[in-house]
């Protein structure tokens, strides 16, 4: 699931994938710049998420 998830997300150029030729091989994932620009609205959503949750309306 998790290399289905990476592939979509290399496809969609959101991440780049670096790997090397070694033993055991490796693989390094990380966000481009246009990856990167989803941060900020990342952010909002789970703020969004944290002020609307129905644990949040407990404490009113």
């Amino acid at each position: 699931m998790l290399s289905q998830i990476l592939k979509e997300l290399q496809s969609d150029q959101l991440i780049e994938r670096k790997s090397y030729n070694q033993i055991p091989p490796k693989v390094e994932y990380k966000l481009n710049e246009k990856g990167k620009s989803l941060i900020p609205i990342l952010k909002m959503m789970a703020d969004w998420g944290k002020e609307n949750s129905p644990k949040s309306k407990e404490n009113f």
